[in-house]
């Protein structure tokens, strides 16, 4: 049976689809829409699993979930089974994760040397920090949210951070070693992949093409009510001030979230190719890209 019909349709057949992605504002406020029935979702039953994005790759490379938000750091692991959509994700100029200490670092290349923490090993972060310090010896794996305490605590003498932590790590006297982000940018002049939304390739292109149309109609929901801050996305960000949660979302949601278009693509193909040159790999030749039939 094509997996897209009884949607398309509206038959009283129900289809269950397991959606993950992380509770962080931007996330939220993309998948709001959809997976609380604000738009018509026709005949789709969601189970929503909020995870952070280092659960969420592990998850992903095992082939748990239908639809699921990754870092592209794991994409490389998981096309084999997925597909990349080509709306939900995150990319942009002037959002990458920062290297901060508590210390000053005068010499970079005392960073070969130090103890960095950095959320998962799977993750963006971690593929753009190995670009900028390809020598850095001594990495420690960690969630995101526990980075900021690890550097002030000195258990690591700097960490990678990423999320809302961008605007927080000043005001806990932390300082900024370098923004990885726009070393990436000044090294390829495009746009940085942090996270993308992929399918099971069990689906077919139909209905992933469905499922892609979701997600950007749920984002367009969501703009129509900006800058209004919904429940939801305040129900999942951890007693996070409002100001803060905007902030995430304007630096984390733009128009490449609605569609990766020719920039975002060529953003990702690089970023693949710098993969497979840092780990020596080869990366799978599956189509990355879902085709839009439009």
């Amino acid at each position: 049976m094509d997996a897209g019909k009884g949607l398309v349709e509206k038959e009283e057949v129900i289809m269950k689809l397991t959606i993950g992605f992380s509770p962080c504002p931007n996330d939220t406020f993309i998948f709001d829409a959809f997976v609380n029935k604000k738009i018509d979702t026709g005949n789709l039953d969601v189970e929503v699993f909020l995870e952070d994005v280092q659960t969420l790759n592990e998850w992903a490379i095992e082939g748990r979930l239908d639809v699921t938000k990754i870092s592209y750091g794991a994409l490389p692991l998981v096309l084999k089974d997925y597909i990349l959509l080509n709306s939900g994700g995150a990319l942009g100029k002037g959002v990458g994760p920062l290297l901060i200490s508590k210390n000053e670092v005068r010499n970079t290349n005392d960073i070969n040397e130090m103890h960095i923490a950095i959320p998962g090993a799977n993750t963006t972060a971690h593929m753009l920090f190995s670009l900028a310090f390809p020598n850095a010896r001594n990495k420690h794996f960690t969630i995101f949210s526990a980075i900021e305490n690890a550097v002030l605590n000195q258990e690591a003498d700097a960490g990678v951070i990423i999320h809302e932590n961008r605007f927080t790590y000043l005001q806990k006297g932390l300082l900024k070693v370098m923004d990885l982000g726009q070393y990436w940018e000044q090294q390829t002049g495009l746009p940085i992949p942090l996270g993308g939304i992929v399918s099971n390739r069990k689906f077919d292109t139909h209905f992933n093409n469905i499922i892609n149309d979701l997600i950007r109609k749920s984002i367009e929901y969501a703009y129509k009510n900006y800058p209004v801050v919904s429940e939801y996305v305040k129900q999942h960000s951890q007693e996070m001030d409002e100001t803060v949660m905007r902030q995430h979302i304007d630096l984390y949601v733009n128009d490449y979230s609605l569609d990766l278009g020719v920039d975002g693509k060529k953003a990702v193909n690089t970023f693949l190719r710098i993969y497979a040159e840092i780990n020596d790999q080869i990366v799978d030749d599956a189509t990355v890209f879902l085709t839009s039939e439009k």
